[in-house]
């Protein structure tokens, strides 16, 4: 079995994977030794292990994975993954946006494959049918976006994302809803289109913490995959244990 922890800015998340299939998936506000005695209790056979963070973490940590599982993998650069990284600047590039790639990859093998994780910021990653990782986009966020407005002008309110249908607004409130929530909409439809132009029978996740606001709002056709990131992960996992 094998333990996938993710640590994001904000907070952590935690999966549980037994033959490829997820068992179960926590997100907590920090992923602690402590977690991993009870983990080990729930599921003896957990045996490795692999670690994605974006941010500095306890040297405790480190050790408690390391002695508590006969493989433990720290996913950088250098990780070996089961695609070919075409992207010039590997270093930098996101390790959320590369494990969500592995994971559309290990869905939708020898396929061209469009990836948007809409979260903070909103990614759009390539993979080809020739399993190779081509790089991508990346755009403000939602949130992102209504901060935009209010912290770089002098009288715009600071409005939270909530339902709103209609094409154009009545009130300064109505009209940043419209403007943000269509605009990110229309910039992904057509993000989308553009894409299918050059990658025949394309395949759309969609994946992030806003991917349910694209529910019913977007023209074009795309899979929900919540746990994508972490599907990658053990696939990345997987991958190096084979190699």
């Amino acid at each position: 079995m094998n333990l996938v922890i993710d640590i994001g800015n904000t907070r952590a998340k935690f999966s549980v994977f037994n033959h490829g299939e997820v068992i179960i998936t926590v997100p907590v506000e920090e992923f602690l030794p402590k977690h991993i005695e009870v983990l080990k209790d729930e599921h003896p056979s957990l045996d490795k292990v692999i670690l994605s963070s974006v941010k500095e973490y306890s040297p405790q940590l480190k050790e408690a994975l390391q002695n508590n599982f006969k493989t433990f993998i720290e996913l950088d650069h250098q990780t070996p993954i089961p695609l070919e990284n075409k992207y010039i600047s590997k270093k930098t590039l996101g390790k959320d946006r590369i494990a969500a790639a592995v994971g559309a990859y290990d869905l939708y093998p020898d396929t061209n494959v469009l990836i948007i994780d809409a979260g903070t910021a909103i990614t759009y990653d390539m993979v080809n049918d020739k399993s190779q990782y081509l790089g991508g986009n990346i755009s403000p966020g939602i949130t992102m976006r209504f901060k935009a407005l209010h912290q770089f002008t002098g009288k715009l309110p600071l409005v939270e994302q909530k339902p709103y249908n209609k094409l154009y607004g009545l009130t300064t409130e109505e009209a940043i809803l419209a403007g943000v929530q269509n605009g990110v909409t229309y910039e992904v439809d057509k993000t989308i289109e553009n894409f299918k132009e050059f990658y025949s029978n394309l395949k759309v996740i969609i994946t992030g913490g806003d991917a349910e606001f694209f529910d019913k709002k977007l023209k074009n056709s795309f899979f929900v995959h919540f746990n994508l990131v972490a599907l990658g992960l053990n696939r990345i996992l997987e991958h190096n244990g084979e190699n």
